[in-house]
């Protein structure tokens, strides 16, 4: 089933929600740190770091944001829209090296168990989730149409579950002593960090690597080409995603004998904007003696 790949997303919206998680974030990491240390919790400063790095993803998304709505020019001739696609790519680099981080933490914690005061935790804890929460909320909705705010708001996410483990690591604590629960809950933490991260970040790689869209077939597209009236054959294909929700295809098309290119161009585009929603795409037409010889069908 073709999918709609031209999307037109209000660039304006949302701005203030992504500052306001971010000032939310900042005061939430000051509060978590220093109860942490006044705990001695490794997975509320666990928590803290991501909260940190919350608040740095949203930062870098907002900017991002700001950069994308720049207009091309000579130097930018695509535009800038796809510095989402690059600040989501730091934000998901910037969460496997906490989860890794948090992990050896967590083992070190281990090995050398330390003093743990739970009723700071679940007091502490619970503030956090009731922000994180606030914060997820926040950037919702922008998250289902920018994969740049979609690596800000899984960080919100795995934060808000890192802050319910953290609670429950704070009252088996204090119920029955059980220190160890708190690099448990550390591990848990990163494990999903890490976990999501790994998840998302190919679909961050394929908009840079120029790839096309998952839930488009390639080979069908080539075919709705070939299949137009008057088109003998097609070459040189390429198909990507020029941002999250714009697909590009440029192609050259061997036209039969006696048909008229621009009439032939035109139908193509009609076939490819029906069929699978392509509404950007650049054909140059050949006639058949001036074909490209030995070309690949897909690629130079």
């Amino acid at each position: 089933m073709p999918h709609d790949h031209h999307h037109h997303i209000d660039p304006e919206a949302g701005d203030t929600r992504v500052v306001f998680a971010i000032a939310l974030n900042m005061v939430l990491t000051l509060a978590q740190i220093v109860g942490g240390i006044v705990a001695g919790s490794l997975s509320l400063i666990a928590d803290a770091l991501h909260n940190f790095s919350d608040a740095i993803a949203l930062i870098i998304a907002f900017g991002a944001r700001k950069i994308a709505r720049r207009p091309a020019d000579a130097e930018m001739t695509f535009g800038y829209g796809r510095i989402e696609a690059v600040a989501a790519l730091v934000n998901y680099t910037t969460l496997i090296v906490i989860g890794l981080y948090l992990v050896y933490e967590a083992v070190m914690r281990f090995i050398d168990p330390a003093p743990v005061a739970g009723w700071i935790i679940v007091i502490v804890a619970g503030v956090a989730l009731v922000i994180d929460l606030a914060t997820a909320a926040l950037t919702y909705a922008m998250s289902k149409s920018s994969v740049n705010i979609r690596a800000a708001f899984l960080h919100n996410v795995a934060d808000a579950l890192g802050s319910i483990a953290v609670i429950l690591a704070g009252t088996l604590v204090i119920l029955f002593g059980w220190t160890w629960v708190d690099p448990a809950a550390t591990l848990l933490i990163a494990g999903y960090i890490l976990w999501q991260s790994l998840r998302e970040m190919p679909g961050v790689m394929r908009i840079l690597m120029l790839a096309s869209p998952r839930d488009l077939d390639t080979a069908a597209v080539i075919e709705t080409v070939r299949a137009t009236p008057g088109v003998a054959s097609a070459h040189h294909v390429h198909l990507w995603m020029m941002g999250e929700h714009e697909t590009a295809l440029d192609a050259h098309v061997v036209l039969e004998p006696g048909a008229p290119p621009d009439t032939t161009r035109v139908a193509v585009k009609a076939r490819l904007a029906e069929a699978h929603h392509l509404h950007h795409s650049t054909l140059e037409m050949e006639s058949a003696d001036r074909a490209c010889s030995d070309a690949r069908v897909i690629g130079h």
